[in-house]
């Protein structure tokens, strides 16, 4: 071999050892930067209050910040599609939500993103109950105390009762929709950029009825402003444990609503995700640190004072999640006959 052609070797051997090596620095340096975290709704709904739980538990574990971006609209699509549009580099998470990630592809005729492909599952963070809850004052004022009653009112009087939710394709907006198509009732739906403007409605009463995420409206509830009639999980919550699952009202109420409430279940999570292609040691490494804050005493019993489940899983597990609550909410979808208004 001429010299030549070994002094080419040596130098393509030589930048292929520093390309490796500026790829192993880089991951071993991340993050050495501020890290966004895209909540897609408004702020003060249960997506931005679980981002703003953890943000500051990841900026202790890495020495650098991690801050909350809300970027609301179109059901949380906008903020998932930022998201699945900026580089893999590790420097943008996504809070997505079982709307983002687990109805929207099969509510909207067409995404701008993918779920599946254009995103890196990193962990599940949380799941929580829906709550059916109404305006307090409107629900004295109707003598409405329970779910019987409730639809009971809402079949003699169509369209008269407002339903809130925080944007089409939300689990609240669905559990709505189920909740419909299942007890042969009609509100008019009104969504809104994020469950907190949702709630103000609900508290200066131009709107009537919400299936919201629990940690939202607790607080709320609590004050007596909002009157809780049921929650959407299959078992109720802890953080209200007087209050029934519908599937329990309906079989109180007897009849009819026994037989179509039975299996009801329409439960929010919320989970963090990167864009496709980002290194999976990087992944690795968010996921084990917010495992870790999820499992410390103070956030867990924050969180589950809330009304939520913490999680922290792998993100192989967190993948295979999102795969089934794809087939799940394709059925309810399907079932209900929601669409987007």
């Amino acid at each position: 071999m001429s010299q030549k052609r070994i002094f080419i070797k040596q130098i393509l051997g030589l930048i292929a050892l520093n390309a490796l090596s500026s790829m192993a620095y880089g991951q071993a340096s991340w993050p050495s930067k501020p890290v966004r975290i895209v909540v897609p709704f408004a702020a003060g709904g249960t997506t931005d209050i679980l981002a703003r739980a953890i943000a500051p538990e990841l900026t202790k574990a890495f020495g650098q910040s991690f801050y909350v971006e809300n970027r609301a609209g179109a059901g949380g699509n906008l903020g998932a599609d930022i998201v699945a549009k900026s580089p893999n580099d590790g420097y943008t998470l996504l809070m997505g939500t079982v709307g983002t990630h687990g109805i929207n592809r099969a509510l909207y005729p067409k995404l701008a993103f993918d779920p599946i492909k254009d995103f890196s599952p990193v962990t599940l963070v949380a799941a929580v109950p829906n709550v059916m809850e109404m305006n307090a004052d409107k629900a004295r004022a109707l003598g409405i105390t329970n779910v019987k009653e409730f639809i009971a009112y809402a079949r003699a009087n169509p369209g008269k009762l407002n339903m809130a939710s925080s944007g089409n394709g939300t689990s609240i907006h669905l559990a709505g929709e189920l909740f419909k198509s299942r007890t042969n009732t009609f509100m008019l739906h009104f969504p809104y950029r994020g469950s907190n403007p949702a709630l103000l409605d609900m508290l200066g009463g131009s709107m009537d009825v919400m299936f919201d995420n629990l940690p939202s409206s607790l607080p709320h509830i609590k004050s007596g402003r909002l009157k809780a009639f049921a929650v959407t999980s299959s078992q109720r919550s802890s953080a209200l444990p007087d209050v029934p699952t519908i599937e329990e009202a309906g079989k109180l109420a007897g009849g009819d609503l026994a037989k179509s409430l039975v299996g009801f279940e329409a439960s929010s999570w919320f989970g963090l995700l990167a864009p496709a292609g980002t290194a999976p040691n990087t992944i690795n490494r968010i996921q084990q640190e917010v495992a870790k804050a999820l499992n410390s005493p103070e956030i867990k019993e924050k969180l589950v004072a809330q009304g939520a489940i913490p999680s922290g899983n792998t993100p192989a597990q967190f993948a295979t999640f999102i795969a089934a609550e794809h087939k799940k909410w394709a059925d309810v979808v399907r079932t209900s006959g929601a669409k987007v208004d």
